[in-house]
């Protein structure tokens, strides 16, 4: 299953637009602004619907044109925006819709209905087990309620292609006795609501952190989560620490941030995706591969040219320092630096989601180091290269890397230019062949050349794609 996560914040979205408090002010800061928690289940399927959600697709990228069933959770403003129901149906030639939940949310979009729309309803209820076109999903209860008991449910879902995932927003701490419905089910993603951060106090009917780290660890105690499945915080809000902080914490139990826009594919976990980034001279080829490892709770961050201090060949520039200062601040805390040549070394072993920057002063390294400019070979170069594919191909991990696009510039003036346009032109569309995805970065912008879209850049998003 593909589930694009439309919003991954809290009834007030986070920032809360009306707060000054320092955690909203650090969303800002960071750039990850979220709205109502929504998900789009390959492009057919939609988890809630409130208000925020059908223009968050549209800025995402996202058609609603192919939904052809909605499963609500409650009836709460930002989980229900029954108007959509009404805009749908001003558009001729769309397929029925089925819209499933509580009895009492579906009495809340009736009245939205157009004239002569097919749109069916089905309520629901704990313990149900439906059939939603080719979805398997199980209702459960939800320790949360709107009108009365029992009007809220979450959902466990299991895809056609065999993947399953839980749908768990919004609710409080489970009771004991609730686990047993999930029991074996080794979901293999977990969307986990987690509003209140230290403040858990605020409602039962939330989870705060200590909570969230309790349903998790019952969820593991029965077998509903094991080390493959993918954890993913959602419904956050500003009672939250910083951003900084919240990533660290829920890596400690093994769980992540969601961020609006992001693409989770189920089953997939998050080991095996590669991402090539191409781009001229600060066409923002690195800040965009960044961006994309925005979601990881760790990052390996593999720094090919070396530091100010440890090249020798930069032994006394200045500029140089400064630069690799400023990259490093720019990173993210949370992310591990290694200033190393040996890419391969770092592909083979890896355990954490790497950045790769960048593979034109990684082959620049290869040719020093088998003294090409005073005459040697280079079999030996291109027989790191060939290790290098190698390596890629077989790593375990998401990795991006970035590398200088050297085809569109005029022939170089010298042979040793030459040589290494012609080398790195062709490591270029070997990597590129050995790809999920490749984007070509123009003007701070990425075009995306071959695969899917590894990450859709949202509107806000692209001002913070700065061409280095």
């Amino acid at each position: 299953m593909k589930v694009v996560l439309l919003g991954t914040g809290s009834a007030d979205g986070w920032p809360n637009p009306f707060c000054r408090c320092e955690s909203c002010a650090d969303a800002v800061r960071h750039g990850e602004i979220r709205g109502q928690t929504a998900a789009l289940v390959d492009d057919v399927l939609m988890l809630d619907i409130g208000p925020d959600a059908p223009g968050a697709a549209v800025r995402q990228g996202h058609s609603l044109a192919g939904v052809r069933h909605v499963l609500i959770t409650h009836a709460h403003s930002d989980h229900l925006g029954p108007q959509a129901l009404l805009t749908r149906s001003w558009v001729a030639g769309l397929d029925a819709l089925e819209v499933y939940g509580p009895a009492d949310a579906l009495e809340m979009c009736r009245p939205w209905v157009g004239p002569g729309d097919p749109v069916r309803f089905i309520p629901v209820s704990a313990g149900d087990r439906i059939c939603v076109g080719e979805y398997e999903v199980r209702v459960l209860p939800a320790r949360h309620s709107v009108f009365r008991e029992g009007d809220a449910v979450l959902y466990d879902v299991a895809g056609p292609d065999g993947t399953r995932m839980l749908w768990a927003t919004d609710t409080g701490v489970w009771p004991a006795g609730w686990y047993a419905a999930v029991d074996g089910a080794g979901f293999d993603a977990v969307f986990l609501e987690e509003t209140f951060g230290d403040r858990g106090e605020l409602s039962a009917g939330h989870l705060g952190l200590a909570g969230f780290a309790e349903v998790l660890g019952e969820l593991r105690s029965v077998g509903a989560v094991d080390e493959s499945s993918d954890i993913v915080a959602v419904h956050l809000g500003h009672h939250n620490p910083g951003v900084v902080e919240l990533r660290e914490r829920l890596a400690v139990l093994g769980a992540r941030p969601g961020v609006d826009g992001e693409v989770v594919m189920v089953g997939g976990g998050r080991g095996g995706s590669r991402t090539l980034v191409v781009g001229g001279a600060r066409s923002g080829k690195s800040r965009y591969a960044e961006h994309l490892m925005r979601a990881q709770p760790a990052v390996t961050y593999v720094a090919t040219g070396g530091g100010s201090t440890d090249d020798p060949g930069r032994a006394g520039d200045g500029e140089w320092a400064e630069r690799i200062a400023r990259h490093r601040a720019d990173r993210p805390s949370w992310w591990e630096t290694i200033e190393t040549h040996d890419v391969v070394g770092v592909l083979r072993t890896a355990e954490a989601p790497i950045v790769i920057d960048c593979l034109g002063t990684w082959l620049t390294a290869r040719l020093d180091m088998h003294g090409v400019w005073s005459g040697g070979g280079i079999t030996p170069v291109e027989a790191d290269v060939e290790e290098l594919l190698s390596a890629w191909r077989d790593c375990a991990v998401p990795v991006v890397a970035v590398t200088n696009e050297v085809g569109s510039g005029v022939v170089p003036g010298s042979a040793s230019g030459r040589l290494f346009r012609d080398l790195l032109g062709r490591l270029n569309a070997a990597m590129a062949q050995e790809s999920d995805s490749v984007v070509l970065m123009v003007a701070g912008q990425p075009l995306v050349v071959r695969g899917e879209s590894p990450d859709k850049p949202r509107s806000d998003i692209q001002p913070r794609v700065k061409p280095r």
